[in-house]
């Protein structure tokens, strides 16, 4: 019986060092004992991703309308409004010095000018 706990013992240990070597990326694997005001015992893998990046990614992926009509704001454009949105391009309208103006953006991260 002894013989038992000793090897159970020993092969636990050999599994807890076993978990030191293993490259953690990014703190995404740690080996927790509690403390005074959480007692749990255990280790936890994975980060503490609560979905924003996900989110971000998604808008930085290509241009929306809102963010074609804000840049056209942003290059002095009054009363800019959309026209066109294409699978590749932005068509945005708007007044400027008294003159139309039609800006184009590509459909792609960060609204590149294509042309005005």
């Amino acid at each position: 019986m002894f013989n038992q706990i000793k090897t159970a013992a020993l092969s636990a240990l050999v599994g807890l060092g076993t978990l030191g070597a293993i490259p953690a990326h990014a703190d995404s694997l740690y080996l927790g004992f509690g403390n005074n005001q959480d007692p749990r015992f255990g280790v936890y893998t994975g980060d503490d991703y609560d979905g924003y990046r996900r989110d971000r990614d998604w808008r930085r992926r290509g241009c929306s309308p809102d963010r074609a009509l804000d840049k056209a704001e942003r290059m002095g454009l009054h009363r800019a409004r959309i026209v066109d949105v294409s699978r590749r391009t932005v068509k945005v309208v708007g007044r400027q010095y008294g003159d139309r103006v039609v800006v184009v953006f590509a459909n792609e991260r960060g609204c590149p000018i294509i042309y005005r």
